[in-house]
């Protein structure tokens, strides 16, 4: 116990990815694939609805713009995104020593976000609360295996649609010291979280450096309202990353085959990525991928199935064609409770981010039944999965001290290395221990109580919600973002939906 809690709190700030990516079609295969983004964005083109701003961005840019629609010419965005959209940037943090670096072969894991319902053993499903929102904030925080703070963990139902988002970012910058992303449900909510940030971060240091998200999803197929394209320029605009992702599920939101729903994705991605670019040269993106299934019969859209897995890999394969960073989900599923389907469909769909290249992960920690609840069971269960997830990454460690040939030079053939020096040496940091799993003999397990893996969830989320603690906010900036927020409010009805 002594060991796996003074894990918490420990600074990793990312993943240096030490394993290759798998890229799963061949280059005349991946050629076909853009030749096929480019039809459709040349015939299809893509509709920014009540957006006249990003409309006359493409048309000063030279696109076909009719009414609201935008068609391009053949590889006009892929020009656009390569020209000025970093490799890779840093997002800052509060605490600079928990600042990641996103692109390249850097890998940064992030919680789940956007559900509407929380889920815990003891009180069962139920709307989430500003409570529960900061409970998953500090859990986060507290978290090694996270390295950021994620931005909508839960929606906290029980404040206004048009004022939670204040209280939102509020918490990611008092309850935590690590990344985070803000709201973008509307252009002027964006403005409001990039706002807050200048008061904790500086206005000019702002201007110049990347300390807050905003994750940007598609209507699809094809269409950003003004919302969305509104909020994405807003980031881009202050030189923030927008994270653009496509809500592509085959059968629904987009062509029930693989390579159909592949190609949709990324035309819309890319038209995403290249606005920002039109608003501000230069400013960081992310480039995203979010391709799932549905079951055809309902019309329920499922996670953690088969056919999104090949699509996934080659969305990244595309990414690294474009040179620019790459956002995947981690732990879907569509179970409705922490159970082996969880388990299943979470290691599938997890397995499927890290090999794909992707460089942000959204999604690690927490998702259930189809992304309409937070679990807190499960948010810790998942933790488990991206502590080993770093063990992966760090690939085979070919050191001295990794051949270990004092080791089998000390050893006689036929006894054992259990007392050795090098064990010895090594006990304590050679293998990767999983804080919720049980790994101890049946004998042992039984004197601790026969506790099952939901039993010790509990038990290790309330730990970590004991052990959270962070840095206070400077009282000056606290009482600016608190006077901003109250005038916030006081600006605005109430709306509630």
């Amino acid at each position: 116990m002594k060991d796996r809690d003074t894990r918490l709190h420990e600074a990793i700030t990312g993943i240096h990815r030490n394993i290759p990516t798998y890229d799963p079609v061949c280059a005349d295969d991946m050629a076909l694939i853009e030749d096929h983004v480019d039809i459709v964005l040349q015939e299809v083109g893509v509709e920014f609805r009540g957006d006249p701003d990003a409309v006359s961005l493409w048309k000063n840019a030279g696109a076909d713009v009719r009414g609201e629609c935008v068609r391009f010419d053949k590889g006009m965005l892929r020009s656009i995104v390569q020209s000025t959209t970093p490799k890779s940037f840093t997002q800052h943090a509060r605490n600079p020593a928990r600042s990641v670096s996103i692109g390249g072969n850097g890998v940064v894991f992030a919680p789940a976000y956007g559900a509407p319902f929380v889920r815990d053993e003891e009180r069962g499903r139920r709307y989430g609360t500003i409570e529960d929102f900061e409970n998953f904030v500090k859990l986060a925080c507290v978290s090694p295996w996270l390295h950021h703070s994620g931005g909508t963990v839960c929606e906290p139902v029980d404040l206004p649609v048009n004022k939670r988002h204040l209280d939102m970012v509020y918490a990611h910058l008092r309850h935590s010291d690590k990344p985070f992303m803000g709201s973008v449900t509307s252009a002027e909510r964006a403005e409001d979280s990039i706002a807050m940030a200048r008061m904790v971060f500086g206005a000019e240091f702002v201007d110049r450096n990347c300390v807050i998200m905003g994750n940007i999803n598609v209507n699809s197929p094809l269409t950003y309202d003004a919302a969305m394209s509104g909020a994405l320029r807003a980031y881009a605009r202050a030189n923030q990353c927008p994270v653009v992702v496509p809500f592509v599920l085959a059968g629904a939101t987009g062509p029930v085959s693989s390579a159909g729903a592949l190609i949709l994705s990324l035309a819309e991605a890319l038209a995403g990525v290249a606005l920002g670019q039109l608003e501000r040269p230069g400013s960081p993106a992310i480039f995203g991928n979010f391709l799932t299934t549905t079951t055809l019969r309902t019309g329920a859209p499922t996670f953690g199935m088969p056919e999104p897995f090949v699509s996934s890999l080659a969305a990244g394969q595309f990414a690294r064609s474009l040179g620019v960073p790459l956002r995947c989900s981690g732990g879907f599923t569509s179970s409705k409770v922490p159970d082996a389907q969880a388990a299943h469909e979470t290691t599938m769909s997890f397995l499927t981010a890290v090999l794909s290249g992707a460089n942000f992960v959204l999604h690690t920690a927490g998702w259930l039944e189809s992304a309409l609840v937070m679990s807190y069971e499960k948010f810790v269960q998942d933790l488990d999965a991206a502590g080993s997830m770093h063990t992966l990454l760090a690939g085979l460690d070919l050191s001295a001290n990794g051949f270990a040939l004092d080791a089998l030079r000390e050893v006689a053939p036929g006894t054992h290395f259990f007392g050795c020096a090098h064990t010895l040496e090594n006990y304590r940091t050679a293998f990767y221990e999983p804080e919720v799993a049980d790994t101890d003999a049946f004998e042992i397990w039984l004197e601790n109580g026969e506790r099952t893996a939901s039993e010790r969830a509990t038990r290790r989320w309330k730990e970590m919600l004991a052990a959270h603690s962070v840095a206070s906010l400077d009282p000056a900036v606290d009482e600016e973002l608190h006077a901003f927020m109250e005038k916030r409010k006081e600006e605005l009805p109430d709306l509630w939906h």
